[in-house]
């Protein structure tokens, strides 16, 4: 079963009285474990389709599904519980709060979790912390923080949920180049050691590099899937975009 499928999704704006297609007619599965782009210009319709797939935005037409569960009809409240038990979120702006400190920035979507108690949001803020190499940290305030270390304190954010699937909008567009690679190295061995899986939008095609699916949009189409086999891009069918483990495509 696809973690996420996506079948017939347009979302349509109206700009004074004339309709633009941010996306138009998508459709596709992706399966669990994926360390994926979605690559295209500026305006192409990949972070809308990184919205829709993280319950940010909805479709003005067809179905998402999440774990084989539909979501394109849930009410607000339905889709804001979704996000804070299943799906976190990395943005380029790092989304940090301020006036809270690293530990509080990761504790703080767990608040929204009253099944969660406060041993337990200590004991992830200390272990994501950690696997992000902040645990030294903890109590320093954004601003008292590199670009890098407030990306990671996102990272550790997003994982401290434990969820299934982590999106990304454009994660390194604010970081130099070797920082951004320490960040895409750490997301990658994230990805192969917790099986956790990666949703970016990009154009940076050092992103792409470090895929292992790709998908590339323009003008709200997709004009290609590819998957990763022996370093070498294979155009696919959407329903293709199948993935084992072992990084190997089923036959």
């Amino acid at each position: 079963m696809s973690l996420v499928r996506v079948e017939g999704v347009s979302k349509v704006y109206l700009l004074g009285e004339q309709q633009v297609f941010a996306l138009n007619d998508i459709t596709l599965a992706i399966e669990e474990g994926v360390f994926l782009a979605i690559a295209g210009p500026s305006g192409s319709g990949k972070t809308t389709l990184l919205n829709i797939i993280g319950c940010i935005d909805t479709p003005t037409q067809g179905k998402v599904y999440i774990d084989g569960q539909e979501v394109s009809g849930r009410s607000p409240d339905e889709l804001a519980d979704l996000r804070a038990r299943s799906i976190g979120f990395i943005f380029q702006t790092f989304n940090l709060f301020p006036v809270l400190t690293a530990a509080e920035n990761v504790e703080y979507p767990l608040l929204q979790r009253p099944e969660i108690g406060r041993a337990e949001r200590r004991a992830r803020v200390r272990k994501y912390l950690a696997i992000v190499g902040l645990e030294r940290h903890a109590h320093h305030l954004p601003n008292q923080l590199s670009g890098g270390q407030r990306q990671r304190v996102a990272i550790a954010r997003a994982l401290a949920i434990e969820p299934r699937l982590i999106l990304a909008d454009e994660p390194t567009a604010n970081l130099d180049r070797k920082t951004g690679q320490d960040i895409l190295d750490l997301m990658k061995s994230l990805n192969r050691n917790y099986g956790t899986t990666f949703i970016f939008s990009t154009h940076d095609r050092h992103v792409m590099a470090m895929a292992d699916r790709l998908i590339r949009i323009e003008d709200g189409r997709i004009t290609m899937l590819a998957m990763k086999t022996d370093e070498h891009w294979r155009a696919v069918r959407p329903s293709d975009m199948r993935h084992e483990q072992t990084g190997k495509v089923r036959p």
